[in-house]
Order: C-alpha cells, then structure tokens, then sequence
C-alpha cells in the first residue's frame, strides 16, 4: 500500500512529523504521562499496589481491557523482582510494552503493479470522505495520478464532498447519480482506472443502508467486483475510524474486517481526544496495522502512523 509514503518512511520522514504527532496526542498526554508522575510520587516505591493504581490510567487513556491486563502483567512481574527504580524506569518499560503490541500489528505494505486500488470503508461521521481527499491531495503532491470513485450513492452529500476534493487536489472522479449501483460506480472506475494507466484508484464507499447487512452485503460485493476486474484488487482496504468514539467505535470495526477484509486503519480525529490510547487497542483487538491518523482539517492534516513516534509523543 502507497509504498512512497510508509514503504520507505524512515529514510523519507519528514521534519516536524513527530512534532506534529506530538501536538495531536497533547491532551492523550495529559491524562497518561503526567498522572504516572502523580501515582509515582518521589521516593514512593513501585510495586504492586502502585501498578494497581495505574490500571485507571491506562484505561482512561483508553488503551482498553486487554492492553491494559497484558502491560500490567508485565510490569508487575518485573515490579516483584524490584527492576523498576523510579518514574523514568515505569516510563521506559510501559513504552517499550506499547510498542510492542503496535509492532506486532505490521504489516509490510504491498508491491502491485499499477493502478492499486484502495477501497475506503467506515460509518458516516467518521471523516471517511474526507480522509479520502486528503489522501488524495498527498498522492498528487508526490505526482502521483489518481481516480476518484463516488462509490457512495446512498449519501447525496457525499458525492459533492468527493466532487470538491476531487477538484482540490487535481484528482479525477468517477460519479453517479443519488441512489447509483454503487458497483456499476466502481466498474467504471476500474475500468477508467486501466484504460488511462493512472496510478491510484480510491473508491469511497457507503457508511449507512437501511440496514447494516445490506451495507456489509454491498461491500463484499464491490470487492469481487474489483477483484474480477483486476485480480488481486482491492489491494488495500482502509477502515476510518473516529478516534474521539474510542472503545465504542472497536465492535463497528470488527464487522467491516469481517466482511470488507480490512487492511489497515485510519484514525481521524486524533486531535480532538484524550483517549489516543486507542490507537494500541485497536492494533491489539483487530491485529490490525494503523496506517494514518487525522490531525486537523486541512488537506495536509493526514500524516502517516509511525509506531515509535507515537509512543515517545504520549511521555515526551
């Protein structure tokens, strides 16, 4: 998926990337970094009882039940053999816990011949047709050609959205009218998409039907739509989730991967909350990669997930 932009991160990061995360994940910091500092008083000794009170912490922040129980697990054990000295030794080994639940969720991205074609899922609200744009805007800063699927007939308005950015961002789009097939949408797009050698084909999806069988029904059929058109596709399949919903936005999430095969995940909105603990429970609930988060409203405002950055923002 979009090698140019997570493919070769390390050696392509940008300046002010982190401080960018970090300025996302201020108030997430807030609320976890400094309310250690407040449970690990000086002096005060860190064994079990104090790993207890850092249980409401963590799941205030919310990392979730499962994070929390494995991480705590951990340090307690290494709290039993007196290996945590002070604040700044909890610090080191709770980040180095994070990471690693975030590490294990990675998937390297895939190699494909183009036009890759991302399909964008998620519930209304969450920013799905928005992120799309930005995304959008990204790829065409680097050069790159892409197409625009209006695959979302069921919501009139975002259509327009799409029309907007499409604009924006110098993307072409392919559309239908209000109430389309939103396969036929898609087959036009794949087929605009090869014809014309474009190198990107994001195709936005519907977020609501009248009920939530017809949509999970309607998703798999738009993926053997594509994959019948161009074996292989959707090469990456993007869930947006809204970071502000938190724990509450995780059971949404496990019907798209169970009936859209989820790649990978967006979380927008990362900067409007203080749970951004989020961002590890989903990785552990879904064993899915975070591939880009949300940090404002602009077309620049997508930035991708970088796991190391990300946990050194929430104690930094």
């Amino acid at each position: 998926m979009i090698q140019t932009l997570f493919g070769s991160l390390e050696e392509e990061k940008k300046p002010g990337l982190f401080d960018r995360m970090k300025q996302a994940v201020a108030r997430t910091r807030e609320s976890l970094s400094e309310r250690i500092e407040d449970i690990v008083s000086l002096g005060k000794e860190i064994d079990r009882a104090t790993l207890d009170e850092l249980e409401a912490t963590l799941l205030a922040a919310d990392l979730g039940t499962a994070v929390t129980r494995e991480v705590l697990e951990q340090l307690r054990q290494q709290a039993d053999r007196r290996q945590i000295a002070n604040v700044s030794e909890l610090k080191r080994l709770l980040k180095q816990e994070l990471l690693a639940i975030l590490t294990a969720a990675v998937r390297p991205p895939c190699t494909v011949e183009p036009p890759e074609i991302i399909l964008v899922v998620g519930v209304n609200g969450t920013g799905k047709t928005t992120t799309i744009g930005k995304l959008a805007s990204v790829l065409r800063g680097q050069g790159k050609s892409v197409l625009l699927a209006a695959a979302d007939t069921f919501r009139a308005a975002a259509i327009e959205q799409l029309e907007i950015w499409s604009q924006r961002s110098g993307a072409e789009l392919v559309k239908s009218k209000t109430g389309g097939d939103a396969s036929a949408v898609l087959f036009d797009a794949l087929q605009a998409a090869k014809s014309r050698s474009l190198d990107y084909l994001i195709v936005d999806t519907a977020g609501r039907l009248h009920t939530k069988s017809n949509l999970m029904a309607e998703l798999e059929k738009m993926r053997r739509t594509a994959s019948r058109i161009l074996p292989g596709a959707p090469h990456e399949v993007l869930l947006v989730m809204d970071a502000t919903t938190g724990q509450n936005g995780l059971q949404q999430a496990r019907l798209f991967t169970q009936s859209a095969g989820v790649t990978g995940i967006v979380l927008t909105k990362l900067d409007g909350t203080a749970k951004g603990g989020v961002v590890v429970a989903i990785s552990k609930e879904l064993g899915l990669p975070v591939r880009y988060v949300g940090v404002g409203e602009k077309a620049g405002d997508l930035i991708p997930f970088d796991a190391h950055d990300f946990i050194e923002s929430l104690f930094e």
